[in-house]
């Protein structure tokens, strides 16, 4: 049967990941065409990691890279929790192969993607 894969990966799945670990799950993932919906995204170091992870890894005609779109996280508008934010995750991030994942829309409440099942 033809099609394509999308894991749902849980929050719990995630967290229980080190930073390394979760970043080479996901370009291993990736790499073999699936689409990955995390529960709740990477830090903002875990990201660049990633980006740069990725962009190592490319090779024409064998991997393309990864596009990759998250929701912001929710902001404490707080005086008290601007002074004491921690590193926030992003919540709802999607990420997939370049070249079947296409962002066609991000708003604060939406991300509108094109997957095709080409390589």
């Amino acid at each position: 049967m033809q099609g394509i894969q999308l894991d749902l990966i849980s929050e719990a799945r995630i967290s229980q990941m080190a930073s390394m670990e979760k970043v080479r799950y996901i370009i291993d993932e990736v790499r073999k065409g699936k689409i990955l919906v995390l529960e709740k995204g990477l830090n903002p170091m875990e990201e660049a990691k990633l980006i740069e992870m990725t962009m190592s890894a490319i090779q024409p005609d064998v991997f393309s890279g990864i596009e990759m779109q998250s929701y912001p996280a929710n902001t404490d508008v707080s005086l008290l929790g601007k002074l004491f934010k921690k590193q926030s995750n992003k919540r709802l991030t999607v990420i997939g192969p370049a070249n079947q994942l296409k962002t066609l829309k991000k708003d604060r409440n939406l991300i509108s993607a094109l997957v095709s099942a080409g390589k």
